[in-house]
């Protein structure tokens, strides 16, 4: 049986790099064969966000294409491809409040909507628990 690991992710996109480690350990957890679990709670409700767009660059005269600005829903969708391609199950969820507090309600596919109650049972179901809170 493979084991699961819960990750308690609380920091917005594009804010600081606790985030972009939260999906890079995400990432290597799925190509080790691990269950994931996420808990998306505060800003961290915007990871997923289906809206996030690229832009251009011009401080530094970069068109969109030129700029490849990298969007984390992005990433995400990726990381739930290569699981369900390998038999894996990623269950991500978005703190329902922290959603409606911050108009966050359009989440990229595989996004579920729910409470801390999901955080408590994915934490006691799993084999191990991170929380990467806020500074």
């Amino acid at each position: 049986m493979s084991k699961t690991f819960t990750f308690a992710l609380m920091d917005a996109p594009f804010e600081n790099a606790r985030s972009t480690t939260a999906l890079r350990l995400i990432d290597l957890a799925i190509k080790r064969g691990y269950n994931v679990n996420v808990f998306a709670y505060e800003g961290a409700v915007y990871l997923p966000f289906a809206k996030q767009a690229q832009h251009a660059n011009a401080v530094h005269g970069r068109s969109v294409e030129e700029e490849n600005h990298p969007l984390p829903r992005a990433w995400i969708a990726a990381i739930m491809n290569e699981a369900a391609g390998k038999g894996i199950k990623v269950d991500w969820v978005n703190c329902g409040l922290c959603v409606d507090e911050r108009g966050a309600g359009e989440a990229i596919d595989g996004v579920r909507r729910g409470g801390p109650a999901d955080f408590w049972k994915f934490a006691e179901s799993s084999d191990n628990t991170l929380v990467i809170g806020t500074k």
